[in-house]
């Protein structure tokens, strides 16, 4: 299959439009056309309905492949060119919100610290963004949190070849406005909130549909919707009383207008994991050995 006439398909498919994925493409819409008839002739099938544009049921089936395909030759074209590179002047470290915390801060001040001449770049995306960023190469390192069942891996989606290594591990809390009912609570259960209103922030907070995954249940349904990774704002909205959202501990505390209790059961622990390339530069592997550092001794302060 070729991946050329692959990502034609996928652009067709995402922008509802044989003209608009030509844009995008930087190719003519007839040759747009060729790409799809060509990617069909292969595959002995049809894939894209034409007026209006839309997938065949073989086409649905395709596109459930094709985004981590391109995604897997996108991670082996980067792989190899990290064998070409010299000694890198820059390092980029893409981490999700909760993730970016005082530890990471004092390990990139380290890092920097022994290495002035390095250009450092912190970008804050969403979970899936994070290991699309690391497996691509446009990351040296990936910082991603989630929460899981104590000392287990996050369930992280099969992308590509990558190394991840737990760095961080504190409770889950709910946030509730202050002046709600269970704000004075110790502890909450999130089953005894499956029907409460809460925020869908999946870039930002725990993703709703994880919670409804751990909790065996079609509850938390949203109220609000907030997309970005904007932690401030979205606790803002909490405030306010939109909705119910959920974070890690240490930084769901220092929230204003807010109130974070622990949540005891289910057992669930927040986590935080390192992801980076099999091979990573020897400068990723000294930034990655310095979160380990600091995060190890956060714990044994706290």
């Amino acid at each position: 299959m070729d991946p050329h006439l692959l990502r034609t398909f996928v652009a067709v498919l995402d922008h509802r439009s044989f003209s608009h994925a030509a844009v995008a493409l930087g190719y003519t819409q007839s040759a747009v056309s060729q790409h799809i008839a060509a990617l069909e002739t292969d595959l002995g099938t049809r894939l894209v309905e034409r007026r209006p544009v839309a997938p065949t049921p073989a086409g649905e089936r395709l596109m459930e492949h094709a985004p981590a395909l391109l995604l897997r030759l996108d991670a082996a074209r980067a792989d190899l060119a990290r064998l070409r590179q010299g000694h890198p002047t820059r390092l980029a470290l893409a981490c999700s919100p909760a993730a970016l915390g005082p530890a990471v801060a004092r390990a990139l001040a380290r890092l920097r610290a022994a290495t002035p001449s390095l250009l450092l770049e912190v970008r804050v995306l969403g979970r899936e963004t994070v290991l699309e960023e690391v497996l691509t190469a446009r990351a040296d390192l990936g910082l991603v949190d989630g929460v899981a069942a104590p000392s287990d891996p996050l369930p992280l989606p099969d992308l590509g070849p990558a190394t991840t290594l737990a760095t961080a591990e504190q409770p889950l809390a709910v946030l509730f406005p202050r002046g709600h009912p269970l704000a004075g609570r110790r502890t909450v259960r999130l089953t005894d909130l499956t029907q409460a209103q809460w925020i869908d922030a999946s870039d930002t907070a725990i993703p709703l549909e994880r919670l409804r995954a751990v909790c065996r249940t079609d509850g938390f349904r949203p109220r609000i919707r907030h997309r970005g990774t904007d932690l401030h704002g979205l606790a803002a909205l909490a405030a306010a009383g939109l909705g119910l959202t959920a974070l890690p501990l240490s930084p769901a505390a220092t929230l204003p207008g807010l109130t974070a209790v622990p949540v005891d059961e289910p057992r669930l622990v927040h986590r935080t994991e390192l992801v980076h390339a099999v091979h990573p530069t020897a400068t990723a592997r000294q930034l990655a050995g310095l979160l380990v550092d600091e995060e190890a001794a956060g714990d044994e302060v706290g």
